[in-house]
């Protein structure tokens, strides 16, 4: 972060300084949110409020920790020495104010991506495709909401060159919220699904809710959109800017054509943009499925917009590494593979996951998947379809955990999956697990966030062995 002055904190967050400071001149150079974790001398540390915890509470814990002021809500009755205190009206607003006023200092285009399904996979992509030619500063893990945007915004620096952001929302509004914030140059949507569709009915909803960003472009900004999604289709000269068009469909401006996996399950392709000849030049995807194209067009659209060269982009993919528990493929020993990609869950994410099962050449094909949340009254007839998706596509065994995963398991066995097995706890499938983690094998492990499935991952991994061939 860029050195701050208190002057330049009170401007930004319409904020009163409180207690004995005077130093109007005094700077930091880092803020943080949690008071367990302050590293750094000279912070500011800001208390948020939510509904079962006040970050007020911990406020002389962090300035006795290292942190040289913080923002309240309230006046304190007593003020440590050498420290300042800075009153506004609501803490969390003022993390947002102050993250938008940081980005006003820098001139720097910044990439937004939001959309139902592989935002975080696009993410990660466009980063590794732009930092071939720039110095980029990305989202991670999950600090994609109203708190972790804010705060990777704050941690540009002038070394930083592009900054690749991730939006996600589970509400009408949070994406306005977020795009007032920086105010992208490029805007990515990666498709419209039913994530979160128990807060808003139907997809139009949806579409809706992410089409706020557009209310905030930069001048000049671009929009690339999946130009399969055909909800996305009906934006075409509604966004307030030129859209480019990413699909493997014809008449999309960026397309993926010629499409083999090859001997390492890697996907390879040719891509056809409008700056390459006829045929595209050649892509070597590190990851599994053909949904991975729509990043991989998104990410060499991003390239060709600020001068990256096909060769660039080509290694830039290349080098693409997924974000921890988003389809990270674990060689083991006898020929077995665990799939773990049980960051989070939805219908989309679910069916594609399972494709990429489907398509691998082990013998035996293994799927432990739970619930999927947030589907409100569609969830039945959703989990449903994923159990008949399962047979459709020749999956030899389920194990479906969680209340809502027993729609899974009733409508896997009615679609002809050989082995279905349904429990209610995670500790009642564990003897069942080992017994799938057979020779030949590969098991998908698959669930939304609040089912941890990654306690089912590690337990594989205890009864199995590391191959030398792990990835």
């Amino acid at each position: 972060m860029q050195a701050m002055t208190i002057r330049e904190i009170l401007q930004a967050v319409n904020g009163r300084l409180l207690g004995d400071f005077t130093d109007m001149d005094f700077t930091v150079t880092k803020v943080e949110t949690d008071s367990r974790t302050i590293l750094h001398e000279g912070s500011l540390f800001i208390p948020l409020v939510g509904e079962r915890f006040d970050g007020h509470a911990y406020i002389n814990a962090a300035l006795e920790g290292g942190a040289a002021g913080c923002l309240t809500q309230r006046e304190r009755e007593s003020y440590l020495p050498g420290k300042f205190y800075i009153k506004v009206d609501s803490t969390h607003r003022a993390l947002r104010d102050l993250a938008k006023y940081y980005r006003g200092k820098f001139s720097i285009p910044v990439v937004a991506i939001t959309g139902s399904v592989g935002k975080t996979t696009t993410k990660d992509m466009v980063a590794a495709v732009l930092g071939e030619k720039y110095r980029v500063l990305k989202t991670e893990g999950n600090k994609n909401n109203d708190i972790g945007l804010p705060l990777t915004v704050l941690r540009m620096n002038e070394s930083h060159e592009i900054m690749v952001l991730e939006l996600g929302m589970n509400h009408a509004g949070e994406i306005d919220y977020l795009a007032a914030i920086v105010e992208p140059n490029v805007v990515l949507i990666t498709n419209i699904g039913d994530s979160h569709i128990e807060h808003f009915g139907s997809r139009e909803a949806i579409l809706e809710a992410k089409s706020e960003v557009f209310r905030h472009i930069a001048p000049g900004a671009v929009a690339m959109l999946n130009g399969d999604d055909p909800l996305l289709r009906t934006l075409d000269g509604k966004t307030g800017c030129p859209i480019l068009w990413c699909g493997a469909d014809a008449g999309n401006d960026y397309r993926a054509c010629k499409l083999e996996t090859d001997e390492k399950r890697n996907l390879r392709c040719s891509i056809v943009t409008p700056h390459s000849k006829k045929d595209g030049f050649p892509l070597e995807i590190p990851a599994l499925g053909e949904h991975m194209i729509y990043p991989s067009l998104m990410a060499a659209a991003v390239g060709e917009y600020f001068g990256l060269s096909q060769k660039q982009i080509a290694e830039g993919i290349l080098r693409f590494a997924p974000t921890k528990m988003r389809m990270n493929i674990l060689r083991r020993e006898d020929d077995i593979t665990i799939l773990n990609d049980t960051y989070n869950a939805n219908p989309q994410s679910m069916r594609a996951a399972i494709s990429v099962l489907a398509s691998g050449k082990k013998e035996r094909k293994v799927a432990v998947l739970g619930d999927m949340f947030e589907l409100g009254s569609l969830a039945p007839a959703l989990h449903r379809g994923i159990g008949e998706y399962l047979g459709k596509v020749g999956i030899d065994c389920l194990i479906a955990v969680g209340a809502l995963a027993r729609y899974i398991s009733d409508a896997a066995g009615k679609a002809g999956v050989p082995e279905v097995y349904y429990f209610e706890e995670k500790k009642e499938a564990l003897p069942i697990l080992a017994e799938a983690a057979k020779p030949h094998t590969t098991i998908l492990v698959k669930a939304s966030r609040g089912m941890a499935f990654e306690e089912f991952v590690e337990y594989l991994k205890s009864v199995t062995r590391e191959s030398p061939d792990t990835v």
